[in-house]
């Protein structure tokens, strides 16, 4: 028996030497550059595991297999061909990058084969130009000291830039979805990677720190290239460094700031030096934001210090190729910036949001996809942004089906042919995702483990890059695909996967729906998840409604107030519904759940896992039901605007009742599985309630305000019903701030009625809400408001909120409104909340005949001298009033013809 034994053993390990084949692998591409090492680094090592021996020689050898590698430019750009003539493979690539997707391809068929060499070949290529994902060096909330997009490149600020592990499983992940760019996020990241001779004070980090950086940016670019992967650095414009900006005594970001020669040339030798320094680094710039981008600024921004920099530091190299360089047609009249700019720089891309900061439809329409259109048809290649995800933050999201389509309308709507891919939630905390998970046994002690991003939504990196190589793939094909990915994933049959399919594909429709058919804004200064507060609903103009949200970013629909007011006029109602959504978004989510239910005791790998996407199926029962039950109860309540009738409003009580309670399930859902709601807990945060030092960003937090609507709409029917108490109380006047001015107008004027508001019109006050009354107005040149930035510049004893009205055109998405000076709007603007301006304090609170409504906004003034400084276009400056005055939003509801009726005062 025992030598029986040995025989065995003798036998298969004879089996296992004559097991491992010899195969040649000729390196025919005439290169030896890190790109097609790591390739045929990568054949190799596939090879090996398959039980293949890869001889790397020149000579032939006729009883040896041989794979060739080659490279023939007559194939699309990344493309490749495998074919093979009896024991010659050949992987041929068009590229360097097509012939490392080549040898993956190979590689792929060499494992399906189970250790067979692959008898069927093929060609392939990428339909996208450019498939990136984005990585942002940024936080959830401002350092100490500095403003949003301030964030030096430091250990302590971000440990995991840090961590070449980290970034190799990164690439190493981008490399598998055949991703060839990675965007780095930073508002101003020079003065953490270059030095400047004449600016030696301008540099953020010490010495140590700075070594650290040059060496982690050399070792991420190296390994991004070898993975045929371009890295892209993002800065936005105009922002300079903290110690600059302290030398020479003035704000590191100012909108309204002219551009400064100085400010101009640290910029361009800035740009300079990085180029010089890191050449095969592309640049992303972002007129927007940080500074006005109209008028001609961004313009000559760019074509006079972002393009002369760049030239500047290949002429300090001696090169003449020009390195791409993306422009961002964010906030930027972006068509206008690049027929000035391509005279004098070729190598251009445009990249615009896809659905804004949200995903809400798979094709986007009117002068949305117009701009996008544009821009592809410039000669430049159009690159498609799937931004901040404001809607779908914190839950899992994988809908293969809506992704692809998505793409689809990329391609023939926007004419895109680029993707730009932000994470799927928690951008503002890379690498973590906001799960809450209990620490490994290896853990330190109270130390919290945290999921990654790239790992726990692996099937959203997938899902857009694999439709970006090639968008129309057939439905079945897909489904097949994708179920045998998610039974690889969890350890269960085909079918099972098909199940877990179709929880995705279910759920994937629920938040964009949603936030298209209800929501404020396309923005991140919403956060869907946490709900929305019943005068949202019913009232959205009064929370500055993003109307490009409904009228491009959504399929032809109505809002809840169309529908109401339709409704009652017994009009005809108009493509998608509010009662549609509440139907569909409630079905979706059974159907999610009972999918992912049936077949939770047939997972037999990642258990915890499954159950925490189990749980997120959960998480949008909750919420659709939330919302639908909610809707359903604005719906009546609007209806009471109409029809006077109490009976309205008792009827949407328990509805609205109902609605809490499926909030209170999503609130014991999240409890304890999540940290947050919301990764950008900063002041831009608005919607439902502001985010200010990290406060309403869970779902707990949440809960005693959506109680307290009911207790006071509960309140008001009974005031309504017993005490006949008026919906509409006499508001006192605000408290006049006593202040000087310095130079800033040509005269002043008291609010009432008959008051002219100009110098040089006739233009006069028809009403106005009574908290204004007798306020001092700055009166300006009308005339003079179009050619000049407005501003005024005073000084008080004590803090004081200048009140300024914005006028309110209805007008086309994204239409240039050369009148009208634009109320501030995070949605393109950052800073747009710095003085507490971003809020309508009170809407629809003047009406001057022939002239749009007035909203009043607030900015809040320390003690002392200050400025205030607009933009050009006509406004008002309503007055000064006490800086501790506490203005609570509403809307007076003035308009030509009188007051209209609102109802917000049934929920406050």
């Amino acid at each position: 028996m025992r030598n029986l034994k040995l025989t065995i053993v003798l036998l298969l390990t004879v089996n296992v030497v004559f097991a491992t084949k010899k195969i040649i692998i000729k390196n025919n591409t005439g290169k030896n550059s890190p790109r097609i090492l790591f390739a045929i680094e990568k054949l190799a090592s596939v090879l090996k595991k398959n039980g293949y021996e890869a001889i790397f020689t020149k000579q032939n050898n006729k009883t040896l297999d041989i794979i060739s590698i080659t490279i023939n430019g007559q194939l699309k750009k990344e493309g490749f061909a495998l074919d093979k003539h009896d024991k010659a493979y050949s992987i041929t690539g068009a590229d360097e990058s097509g012939v490392l997707y080549g040898c993956l391809a190979f590689a792929e068929q060499l494992n399906k084969s189970k250790n067979l060499l692959p008898q069927g070949l093929f060609s392939d290529a990428p339909e996208m130009v450019l498939r990136g994902q984005c990585i942002g060096l940024q936080k959830s909330t401002y350092l100490p000291g500095r403003n949003v997009y301030e964030y030096p490149y430091t250990p302590t600020t971000f440990p995991w830039f840090y961590n070449k592990k980290l970034w190799l499983q990164v690439l190493d992940s981008m490399l598998d979805n055949r991703m060839n760019s990675l965007y780095l996020w930073n508002g101003h990241p020079f003065a953490s990677l270059v030095k400047l001779k004449d600016y030696p004070y301008a540099v953020e980090v010490d010495d140590a720190t700075f070594k650290k950086n040059e060496e982690m940016y050399r070792f991420i670019t190296s390994e991004a290239d070898k993975r045929g992967i371009w890295v892209i650095q993002m800065f936005y414009n105009i922002i300079v460094s903290k110690p600059f900006a302290e030398h020479h005594n003035i704000k590191t970001q100012e909108r309204e700031r002219p551009i400064l020669p100085l400010i101009a040339d640290y910029t361009r030798k800035s740009i300079a030096a990085f180029v010089e320094k890191y050449p095969n680094v592309g640049l992303m710039v972002c007129l927007g934001e940080a500074m006005e981008g109209g008028g001609n600024d961004d313009i000559e921004w760019f074509t006079k210090t972002i393009i002369p920099g760049v030239k500047d530091g290949l002429k300090m190299l001696g090169e003449t190729e020009e390195p791409p360089i993306v422009l961002r047609a964010h906030d930027t009249d972006a068509p206008s910036v690049m027929k000035a700019a391509l005279p004098l720089y070729k190598n251009l891309y445009t990249e615009a949001k896809f659905n804004g900061e949200a995903l809400t439809t798979q094709r986007p329409r009117g002068q949305w996809a117009a701009l996008h259109q544009t821009l592809s048809k410039l000669g430049s290649v159009q690159i498609e942004n799937v931004h901040i995800l404001a809607n779908l933050e914190p839950f899992r999201y994988g809908s293969p089906d809506f992704i692809q389509q998505s793409v689809i309308g990329m391609h023939e709507v926007m004419g895109g042919n680029g993707l730009h891919l932000y994470p799927q939630a928690s951008y503002w905390d890379w690498p973590y995702t906001a799960d809450s998970v209990k620490a490994r046994p290896d853990d330190l002690v109270g130390r919290r483990k945290r999921l990654l991003q790239i790992e726990r939504d692996w099937i959203w990196y997938k899902a857009w890059s694999r439709y970006a190589w090639k968008a129309k793939r057939n439905r079945n094909d897909e489904i097949n695909y994708w179920s045998r990915l998610l039974a690889d994933k969890f350890g269960c049959s085909i079918n099972d996967g098909k199940t877990i399919l179709m929880a995705y594909e279910e759920s994937g429709e629920i938040a964009p729906k949603l936030l298209r058919r209800f929501g404020i804004t396309d923005g991140n200064r919403q956060t869907l998840t946490l709900g929305m507060l019943m005068t949202q609903l019913i009232n959205p103009y009064r929370y500055g409604l993003f109307t490009l949200l409904y009228e491009d970013e959504s399929p032809e629909g109505e809002m809840l107030i169309d529908y109401a007011d339709k409704e009652w006029k017994k009009q005809k109602h108009i493509g998608e519904t509010p009662v549609q959504i509440i139907n569909e978004v409630k079905q979706q989510s059974d159907k999610a759940v009972t999918a992912i239910g049936a077949i939770e005791k047939k997972i037999t790998r990642n258990k915890d896992e499954f159950d925490r996407l189990k749980n997120d199926m959960h998480c949008y029962k909750a919420m659709a039901y939330h919302f639908a039950d909610k809707a359903t109860a604005a719906l009546d309540v609007l209806k009471y605007k109409y029809s006077g009738a109490v009976a309205d409003l008792e009827k949407a009580l328990p509805v609205l009742q109902q609605s809490v309670d499926h909030y209170k399930e999503l609130v014991d859902l999240t409890k304890n599985r999540y940290l947050y709601a919301n990764s950008m807990q900063t002041q831009q945060r608005k919607i439902p309630m502001r985010g200010v030092d990290g406060t309403f960003k869970h779902w707990q937090e949440m809960l005693p305000v959506f109680q307290g609507e009911v207790a006071i709409f509960k309140r008001k029917i009974d005031s309504l019903k017993n005490l006949k108490v008026k919906a509409v109380v006499k508001k006192e006047p605000f408290n006049i701030a006593d202040v000087k001015w310095i130079d800033s107008a040509d005269a002043s004027y008291a609010i009432e009625t008959g008051a002219r508001i100009f110098s040089d019109t006739s233009l006069s006050v028809a009403y106005f809400a009574d908290e204004l009354k007798n306020l001092r107005g700055v009166k300006f040149s009308l005339k003079r408001q179009l050619k000049e930035n407005t501003s005024v510049s005073f000084t008080s004893t004590k803090p004081v909120k200048v009140l300024v009205g914005y006028f309110a055109p209805q007008r086309a998405a994204f239409s240039k409104d050369t009148v009208f000076l634009k109320a501030p709007e995070l949605e393109t603007n950052a800073s747009a909340n710095d003085y507490g301006q971003a809020e309508v304090k009170i809407a629809n609170a003047l009406v001057i005949k022939g002239m749009p409504p007035v909203n009043i906004h607030s900015y809040r003034f320390d003690a002392g001298k200050n400025e205030l400084k607009l933009g050009k276009g006509v406004c008002l400056v309503m007055g000064f009033v006490d800086g501790n005055t506490e203005i609570k939003p509403y809307d007076a509801a003035l308009t030509e013809n009188g007051i209209k009726k609102e109802i917000d005062w049934l929920f406050e």
